[in-house]
């Protein structure tokens, strides 16, 4: 036994020792951890050659550049795109990012941090995680995959919209640039639902969804959508059928071919006249609207969706990782390029928005214009009131506004009458982005080449949909097949195949508004708690010293102190009223949806009818379930939590033995005996020495690494010293 080994230091020590399972090992003699392996897990050992390499079933990521692409495809998605400018319009430009920025660093990197910590700690999805961390808990990783469902559900039916627009671009001009036209014999009319409203949201509402007017109104299945739902779980299935290697070759053209689209469109939008103002626009900062709460919730809201906390997708891609990966850069590099991201498409956005509010400014301008020539000549107006340099041949925004006021001032009592708009490019830029599908094409029918752009904006809207499903059916797969070893080629096929027939409710005529109910109530709340509940475990119950202890010999440094506070006291705070505040207003607001009305070709809210109050609730429901059912199944030993159902394999040579159902005692002298006959003195096997003058104990870790099967694991990495 080498001199300067722990057991011979204690040797000659008359201090009292507690020691533990991972002490009294190196009373053994010297092990190969490359050739030798602890099965705890109850699988099957198959004999190898002495000396061969046991490999572990778990397989990995190729490389560190494939597990980065794979989280950050998963993290950036559609809310970055389209979400965030909305947002960052809506509540006062520059000054939305200042509260944005603050709560990605107190709630969201450290949760992230977190998250793929635990993930890549143990080595197991959502469910074995929040097993081995807190059992009673363990309904966690239950209510991490059915909300990692639902949305998968609904997610997949964008994939399939931008599908459908993908194959629709292929065309010029544009089947969304003008509306269409009715022919009966010789006479020739405008669509009247289009002519109410305009070319992209009548493609939008008639031609893509075929919507019909209210959510009780089913209409049948749109076949068209049905089609491309079923190519999207296609794909999706495709990319995950062969597991994480499969995933991680898409992630490499998924998770860059968006910034390639997100860059040319950017410097096309630069060069739009009118860019600069919407530019502009989002960086002027409205102050008063930093004091709003509503700002604040939002702001939250979307930093929680943003990174994919609580779906389980980010615990499964790094539960692949090896033990030693430094997910601390990890997690701060995803976390900056999904700000970046999100800057990049708002950019993007609002160059686009700026030339797009122009546009139609000019068009209020000149259609106001000849209103104003009509009551010249009607002698309703008087010449003296237009300004001598102003030309209706070569009108500006300018010189409007100034004949507007004019005009305004001296017919202040007969001004409404006129129906003249004051054209205000203001008023156009608050408008808002809108749908994607509707704002964007709609700017799209003005730039030159059209469909190229359109062909490039919607496969890069498939690719980033398709990151963030892979990741989401991640969230669901990993911990099945972790759970119940399954094959994972047959859980993939029938996951998609049972998608996509659940999926259906989504492309009848009703189905978009069954999106909006699952996108905005299926998720947010349950995923909210679980959160909560993730960080209550981890800081509370396993406990935030030794979970840092832990970090520390996993990473080789120990973590800022920064996130020993804010998993244990920040975070936990602003999460509990996040969710404060998302059920005081879905009590002020009762919910409901809003309804494309055909015969007026405008949208119109409506409430939800009981029939589907009682969906919504039953979402929220079914999604939370398992936390109680879980906690009281374990807190009254009505389930097992597996902690004494371990089936434990030891190899060394040709040494194997096996047991099941031990006590700790039984555990620790089977381990150590190396002959039945043996029978070391009990001792405690849950704390480690640590020497003297050190405060923090260490624990034993029932996770798996890339040398041991699941379950019975000490603390310290093969790697490190016993």
């Amino acid at each position: 036994m080498p001199k300067n080994s722990k057991v011979t230091q204690r040797e000659h020590s008359n201090e009292l020792v507690t020691e533990s399972v991972a002490d009294l090992l190196a009373h053994e003699e010297a092990v190969d951890y490359r050739n030798s392996v602890l099965n705890v897990a109850a699988e099957n050992w198959n004999k190898q050659q002495d000396g061969e390499i046991a490999d572990e079933d778990r397989p990995a990521w190729n490389n560190k550049l494939q597990y980065i692409l794979a989280q950050i495809g998963y993290s950036v998605g559609l809310g970055n795109v389209w979400r965030f400018p909305y947002l960052c319009q809506k509540n006062g430009g520059g000054a939305y990012l200042v509260p944005y920025l603050v709560l990605l660093i107190l709630i969201g990197l450290p949760l992230f941090f977190l998250e793929l910590a635990v993930g890549q700690r143990i080595r197991r999805g959502s469910i074995g995680v929040w097993n081995y961390v807190c059992p009673r808990l363990g309904g966690i990783g239950f209510a991490s995959l059915l909300v990692c469902l639902f949305v998968g559900l609904y997610y997949n039916v964008i994939i399939g919209w931008s599908i459908f627009y993908f194959f629709k671009s292929f065309q010029y001009p544009l089947p969304w640039s003008e509306c269409p036209i009715i022919r009966n014999g010789t006479v020739a009319v405008v669509e009247p639902e289009c002519d109410k409203s305009s070319a992209t949201t009548f493609f939008w509402y008639r031609e893509a969804l075929d919507i019909s007017n209210n959510i009780s109104e089913s209409g049948g299945l749109n076949w068209r959508m049905t089609m491309c739902l079923l190519i999207a779980w296609s794909i999706v299935g495709l990319a995950m059928i062969k597991g994480i290697q499969s995933s991680g070759k898409v992630m490499y053209f998924s998770s860059l071919f968006p910034y390639v689209v997100l860059i040319c469109f950017l410097v096309r939008g630069l060069l739009l006249r009118g860019a600069v103002d919407g530019i502009l626009h989002m960086l002027t900062p409205k102050l008063d609207k930093m004091l709003d709460l509503q700002v604040w919730r939002e702001a939250a809201t979307q930093v929680f969706f943003a990174l994919g906390l609580g779906f389980g997708g980010v615990i499964a891609f790094s539960s692949y990782n090896k033990q030693d990966n430094n997910c601390h850069f990890d997690a701060a590099l995803v976390s900056f390029i999904n700000f970046f991201t999100s800057i990049l498409a708002t950019l993007v956005v609002f160059a686009v928005l700026g030339f797009k509010a122009n546009v139609m400014n000019e068009k209020c301008v000149i259609e106001n214009a000849e209103k104003i020539l009509g009551y010249l000549h009607a002698k309703v107006l008087s010449h003296e009131l237009i300004p001598p340099q102003v030309n209706f041949s070569h009108l500006t925004a300018k010189d409007y506004n100034e004949m507007y006021n004019v005009i305004k001032a001296v017919k202040i009592d007969h001004f409404q009458e006129l129906g003249l708009d004051p054209c205000l490019l203001e008023d156009e830029l608050n408008k808002g982005t809108g749908l994607a599908f509707i704002a964007f094409t709609e700017a799209m029918t003005h730039f030159p080449a059209s469909p190229f752009w359109s062909v490039m904006f919607f496969l890069m809207l498939i690719n980033l949909g398709l990151g963030s499903m892979i990741g989401t059916m991640a969230g669901i797969t990993t911990p099945i097949i972790d759970m119940f070893k399954v094959r994972k080629e047959a859980l993939t096929v029938g996951c998609c195949i049972f998608a996509f027939f659940v999926g259906l409710i989504f492309v009848q005529r009703s189905g978009n508004y069954y999106v909006n109910m699952f996108d905005d109530y299926s998720a947010t709340l349950p995923l909210t708690l679980v959160v909560i509940l993730e960080n209550i475990a981890v800081a509370w119950i396993y406990g935030t010293k030794k979970f840092m202890q832990e970090l520390t010999e996993m990473l080789g440094f120990r973590p800022y102190r920064f996130y020993f506070y804010t998993w244990k006291y920040i975070s936990p705070i602003c999460m509990a009223g996040l969710m404060t505040a998302s059920i005081i207003q879905l009590a002020v607001s009762p919910p409901g949806y809003s309804a494309w009305i055909r015969e007026e070709a405008a949208e119109k809210f409506l409430y939800y009818p009981k029939w589907a109050m009682g969906i919504l609730v039953s979402l929220i429901i079914l999604a939370t379930l398992p936390l109680p059912v879980i906690f009281i199944l374990r807190q009254f030993h009505l389930v097992s939590d597996g902690s004494n159902a371990l089936s434990v394999t030891y190899k060394k040579g040709r040494m194997m033995k096996d047991i099941s159902n031990l006590e700790d005692n039984d555990e620790t002298r089977f381990i150590l005996s190396k002959v039945p006959s043996e029978t070391p003195s009990p001792m405690p096997t849950h704390r480690s020495y640590l020497g003297p003058g050190n405060t923090s104990p260490m624990e034993m870790s029932s996770v798996a690494n890339g040398r041991y099967s699941s379950g019975y694991l000490m603390a310290t990495t093969p790697e490190s010293e016993l």
